[in-house]
């Protein structure tokens, strides 16, 4: 679970990276809606790296299979969701316009979020009570 750590951590340290970018860099450059579009990656991926955290605990108290899957999920939805919502939202910027691609990539990254989450509340109902 020591990935899990680490994933959490680069997913974290990046999401902070990424709201100063947003903040000092970017709101010169994007509109309003696209600023907008990029927090929204932003929040979505500092609230998952956060979550993953808290599973790594989770998992390592009761070795649920399902929060371990739970964990995946975040992971990869977050990539998906947050990382498609960036290359959308800098596409003018980045200067490939071929990214708006990436458009049904995000409720795809969205979907496994919200199947973790899912996950979760299995690997909740599962649990053993403790003496």
């Amino acid at each position: 679970m020591k990935n899990s750590i680490i994933k959490a951590g680069i997913l974290g340290g990046l999401a902070v990276l990424g709201g100063a970018f947003g903040a000092h860099a970017l709101k010169e450059v994007l509109s309003i809606e696209q600023l907008a579009s990029f927090n929204t990656g932003v929040r979505y991926q500092i609230i998952h790296a956060l979550v993953l955290l808290m599973l790594f605990i989770l998992i390592e108290k009761y070795q649920s299979t399902h929060f371990k899957i739970a964990a995946q999920l975040f992971f990869w939805g977050v990539i998906l969701f947050s990382g498609s919502i960036y290359l959308l939202a800098l596409k003018n910027i980045i200067g490939i316009e071929a990214l708006k691609f990436m458009g049904p990539i995000t409720p795809i990254g969205g979907l496994l979020i919200i199947t973790g989450w899912f996950f979760v509340i299995i690997g909740g109902i599962k649990l053993k009570p403790s003496n």
